[in-house]
Parts: C-alpha cells; structure tokens; sequence
C-alpha cells in the first residue's frame, strides 16, 4: 500500500511539473505566450503588482512550471512568493543562494515537501525569476 502511495506521489510530481511543450520550438511564440498568459492569471502575479520588480523575471516565472506549486500570496504545494519574499532580503548571497536551490530542487527550508529541480533553466533566467520574487516583499 505505501508503495503505491507513493508511485502515485512521484506521478504526481512528475506531470506537475512537466513543463512548457510550446516554448521549445521558435515558431508557436503565440501560443507560447498564451501559456505564460494563463500561469501568470494562475500564480496572481497580475493582482500582487505586476510592475513590481523585474518584468524579464515575471515573464520567465509565468512561461516556466512554478506556477504549479506556488501561488504570489497563498501557499499551494510550496510557500507562497510572498512569504519566499518576506524570508529573504534581497541581496547578492540570498539571490545567489536561492537562484542555486532552484535549478538543485531540494527540502528542508519549508518543510519535507521537496521542489523538483530545474536543470534546464539557465542560471542567468533562475536569477530574474528570484529577483522578481525577492520583489514581491509587501
């Protein structure tokens, strides 16, 4: 029984995080951006202020999975970027730090519940993403 538990858990997991199928090929750019359109409406980023903090950031979290486990003021699966936000001032060694847990996924700061790694994200892109979040300290 636990090892169906916990199969299911890891399927969950897995198509939770899938992805973005339309980013990948150049020529569906508006389709592409129809899907960041809808996580960014999901995660809220439009109703916690958008203009706060870095466009580029806000745009690469809305084309990206996180919105998935995480929400701009409630927490889902993961801790809200509020509460991210209000743990971690935004200097150079928290951005570095958290840019670092994103691509590497891991537990332990919010609880068991651990993030799935992002290896194809580009360290420079992972950096927007937390700068934005960093941002969204009310």
């Amino acid at each position: 029984m636990k090892k169906a538990f916990f199969i299911l858990g890891v399927c969950a997991v897995l198509s939770a995080c899938g992805g973005s199928a339309g980013s990948k090929g150049g020529s569906d750019s508006s389709a592409a951006k129809a899907d960041a359109d809808t996580v960014v409406a999901k995660t809220g980023a439009e109703a916690a202020g958008g203009s706060a903090g870095s466009a580029a950031g806000e745009k690469l979290l809305a084309a990206n999975d996180c919105g998935t486990c995480h929400k701009v003021d409630t927490k889902v699966i993961g801790p809200a970027f509020q509460d991210i936000a209000k743990k971690y001032d935004a200097s150079e060694a928290n951005i570095d730090m958290l840019t670092k847990k994103v691509i590497a996924g891991g537990s332990g700061n919010w609880g068991t519940m651990a993030m799935t790694a992002h290896p194809g994200l580009a360290e420079a892109d992972a950096k927007e993403i937390v700068k934005y979040i960093l941002s969204l300290k009310k």
